[in-house]
C-alpha cells in the first residue's frame, strides 16, 4: 500500500469499544492535526460493530464510516489481550481486502496502522507478512510522524526536547537502574502502628506513623490480572494479594477493578463484554478481597451510576483507605458511563456528602482526564482546583490530590514541575485546622515504552521529578501512585510491581541525597521553572477569579455543569458523541515550548484572560 502521505489524506481512527483506552488514539490524532491532517475517530456505534464485523449490518456501517468521511489512512488501537487484539484487527483486515478496498485493489484506503502491546504488534506482523504499520508504544511524536512518512516541513518544530533537565534525569535513572542497586532497596516498614491491619485501621493513621517515622511516601499501585473466566480471575487475584502484602512494600492496594465492575455492579453480566480488571461482583468478594490484602489497606475506583450508593458499598465492603471520584467524567463525556454529565455531577456531589460522614479523604481523579482530552495546562489546574474546592466546601477534611506526570508524554519535565506546583500551590492554599491535602504522584499513563530496560530508567526519572515538586518538603509527596514498568507490554504480576516499588524508592532516596550533596541541582531555584510558573499562577489566578465572579453557585453541580458546557476547561479531542458541547471542543491547543496551550487557526496563543473574556461575553444568560 502507498506511504507518502499527501495533504488531502483523512486519517481515520476505529478501536473495539470494549477497550476504554483512548490515550493513545487521542495523542496520535493531536499530533496529526498539528501537522494540518484530516483526523476522524470513530464514534461508539463503528468501534462496537467493529468487535463483531461478521454480523449482518455491522460491516456496511463500518464501510459507510469509511467512505462517508473520504478516509484513506486506517488506524486501528487496541491495548488489551494481545491474541483478541490480533483477532479484531485481523477480522476488519480480511473484509477490506474481500471487499477491494485496499488501494492496490483499486479502493480508497491506501495504508492501515496498527497500535497497541508489543505482542499483539508482533501476531500482526507475522500474520499480514509485514504488510502493516505496526506501533508497540516506544515512538517519541516525531518518530511516530515520520513512521506516516509526514514530510519534514510539516513536522511541529516544538515537539524536539533538548532540555538539560530531563537529561540530568535520564542520566541519573540509568545509572541507578544499569548498577542494580535498587535491587538492595528494603521496604519502608509502615505497618507498627496499633490500628496496622485491623478492622479499624486507615489512611490518615498510616501517614501518621510514616510522618512519624520520616518514611513517607506512601507506597499505592493499581493492579489486576486478565482473565476470562471471572471466577478464575478472582482467585487470580486474591494470590496476588497475599504475595504483595508478605512483601510489606506495598501500602495501598489499588484494585483495577473491570468496566463491569464500575458500570454494572451487583448485576447479571451474562452476555456482557468484560474488558478485562479484576471482575468483582458483590460485596463478599470485595471483603475477600480485603482480608486478603491485610496488613495493606485497599482503595478502588468508584462506578459510573449510582455513585453515592458504590461509595457505601467500598466502605462496607473494603474499609476503602479513601474514596476516588471523576466529577465530570466516567458518564455521556467519555463513553464510560450513561449518565449524563449534570446527573453525573450530582451524583457526585452526593457521594462526597456521605464520604464526609466517614470522616475519609476523598482523591478527585479530574485534571488529567481533561489533559487526555487535549486540554491545555490552565485546565488542568483549574479543573483540579475547582474539585478541591467543591470538595471543601462540602465538608471534608482531608484530600489527596493526584499529580499525573508525563501528560502527554511530550510535556518538557520543567513545564511539569511548573504545572504541578502551580496546582499544588492553589489547592495547598484552601489548607486550614479542618481541611489537609495530601499530594499523590504518578506517572503518565502512555509514558512508558514497551523496552522494558528502557521502562525502568523511566520510572527512576519520572521519580526524581516527583521530589523535585516540592524539594523543600522532606514530607512530600506524602502518597507515590507507583505506575508498573511493564504497564506498555503487559499487565503488572506481583514480581513486577515489588521491583516497581523497589525502583520507585530507592530513586526517590539516591536522587534527594544526591541533591543535598551537590550532585545534582536544586529545581528549587531553576530560574526557568520559576518564569514558567509565575505564568501559569498568574493565569490560573485571573481564571478562577473570573469563573468565580460570572457563574452563579460555581462549586455546585449546576454550576460545574455550566463550567464545561460554555468551554472553559477546552477539551478539543472530546469524541462528543452528539455535538451537546460544542463550546468545549471548539478550541484548539498544541504544543508551545514544552506545555499545552490553546492557540488560534494559525497556531498562535490565546491568553487564557481573552479566552474567559470571550467566552463570557458570548455566554448564554
Amino acid at each position: 500500500m502507498e506511504n507518502k502521505v499527501v495533504s488531502n489524506d483523512v486519517f481515520g481512527f476505529v478501536k473495539p469499544r470494549v477497550d476504554v483506552h483512548t490515550m493513545g488514539i487521542y495523542t496520535i490524532a493531536n499530533l496529526l492535526r498539528d501537522c494540518g491532517y484530516k483526523v476522524i475517530l470513530a464514534k461508539d456505534d463503528v468501534n462496537e460493530a467493529i468487535e463483531k464485523l461478521q454480523k449482518i449490518n455491522n460491516y456496511s456501517l463500518f464501510k459507510h464510516w469509511l467512505l462517508s468521511n473520504k478516509i484513506t489512512r486506517i488506524g486501528f488501537s487496541y491495548r488489551m489481550d494481545p491474541h483478541d487484539g490480533c483477532d479484531y484487527f485481523m477480522t476488519m483486515y480480511e473484509h477490506l481486502k474481500s471487499d477491494n478496498m485496499l488501494v492496490t485493489q483499486g479502493g480508497p484506503i491506501k495504508e492501515i496502522s496498527f497500535a497497541g502491546l508489543p505482542d499483539t504488534c508482533e501476531l500482526i506482523v507475522g500474520k499480514t507478512e509485514g504488510k502493516i504499520l505496526v506501533f508497540p508504544g516506544d515512538e517519541t511524536p516525531i518518530e511516530s510522524l515520520r513512521m506516516y512518512h509526514v514530510p519534514e516541513e510539516f513536522l511541529p518544530s516544538t515537539l524536539s526536547n533538548n532540555n538539560p533537565y530531563d537529561k540530568m534525569r535520564w542520566d541519573f535513572a540509568k545509572d541507578l537502574i544499569e548498577s542494580e542497586r535498587w535491587k538492595l532497596e528494603p521496604s519502608q516498614d509502615h505497618f507498627g502502628y496499633k490500628e496496622c491491619g485491623q478492622d479499624n485501621d486507615s489512611y490518615l493513621a498510616r501517614l501518621e506513623y510514616a510522618r512519624q517515622k520520616h518514611s513517607l511516601p506512601i507506597i499505592r499501585t493499581h493492579s489486576g490480572p486478565y482473565n476470562p473466566n471471572r471466577i478464575d480471575a478472582l482467585n487470580e487475584y486474591n494470590s496476588w494479594c497475599r504475595d504483595l502484602a508478605k512483601s510489606n512494600l506495598l501500602d495501598v492496594l489499588s484494585i483495577g477493578s473491570s468496566q463491569l465492575t464500575q458500570s454494572n455492579f451487583g448485576e447479571d453480566w451474562e452476555g456482557k463484554p468484560n474488558g478485562g480488571g479484576v471482575p468483582v461482583n458483590s460485596e463478599i468478594e470485595y471483603q475477600v478481597i480485603r482480608e486478603n490484602a491485610k496488613p495493606m489497606l485497599v482503595r478502588t475506583y468508584s462506578g459510573t451510576k449510582d455513585v453515592p450508593g458504590l461509595a457505601r458499598i467500598h466502605e462496607r465492603s473494603l474499609n476503602i483507605s479513601w474514596h476516588a471520584l471523576s466529577f465530570w467524567w466516567f458518564d455521556e463525556l467519555d463513553g464510560r458511563g450513561n449518565n449524563t454529565l449534570l446527573d453525573n455531577l450530582r451524583e457526585h456531589f452526593e457521594a462526597v456528602r456521605y464520604i464526609v460522614t466517614t470522616g475519609k479523604p476523598v482523591e478527585p481523579n479530574v485534571p488529567h482526564h481533561f489533559a487526555f482530552r487535549g486540554a491545555d495546562d490552565i485546565t488542568y489546574i483549574v479543573s483540579g482546583f475547582l474539585a478541591a474546592k467543591a470538595i471543601k466546601l462540602m465538608g471534608a477534611r482531608h484530600m489527596i490530590l493526584q499529580n499525573m506526570l508525563n501528560t502527554p508524554k511530550y510535556t518538557w519535565g520543567v513545564q511539569d514541575l511548573a504545572k504541578g506546583r502551580c496546582m499544588i500551590k492553589l489547592v495547598r492554599e484552601l489548607e486550614d485546622d479542618n481541611f489537609k491535602v495530601s499530594l499523590q504522584t504518578r506517572g503518565g499513563l502512555d509514558y512508558f515504552a514497551p523496552d522494558l530496560e528502557k521502562a525502568k530508567i523511566q520510572l527512576a526519572a519520572v521519580t526524581c521529578m516527583m521530589d523535585d515538586l516540592e524539594p523543600e518538603n522532606d514530607n512530600s509527596p506524602e502518597i507515590i501512585h507507583v505506575v508498573n514498568y511493564s504497564e506498555a507490554v503487559r499487565l503488572a504480576t506481583p514480581p513486577v510491581i515489588k521491583d516497581s516499588i523497589r525502583i520507585t524508592l530507592s530513586a526517590l532516596h539516591r536522587y534527594r541525597f544526591a541533591r543535598k550533596m551537590g550532585v545534582v541541582p536544586n529545581m528549587l531555584h531553576d530560574t526557568d521553572v520559576q518564569n514558567r510558573y509565575e505564568a501559569l499562577i498568574y493565569d490560573a489566578r485571573k481564571a478562577i477569579q473570573l469563573l468565580e465572579e460570572n457563574i452563579p453557585n460555581l462549586y455546585s453541580p449546576e454550576g460545574f455543569e455550566r463550567v464545561f458546557k460554555e468551554g472553559f476547561l477546552a477539551v478539543p479531542y472530546l469524541m462528543d458523541q452528539n455535538h451537546k458541547f460544542p463550546k468545549a471542543t471548539m478550541w484548539k491547543t498544541a504544543i508551545k515550548n514544552g506545555g499545552i496551550s490553546v492557540v488560534d487557526d494559525e497556531g498562535k496563543i490565546i491568553s487564557t484572560e481573552d479566552r474567559y473574556h470571550y467566552i463570557i461575553d458570548h455566554m448564554e444568560r
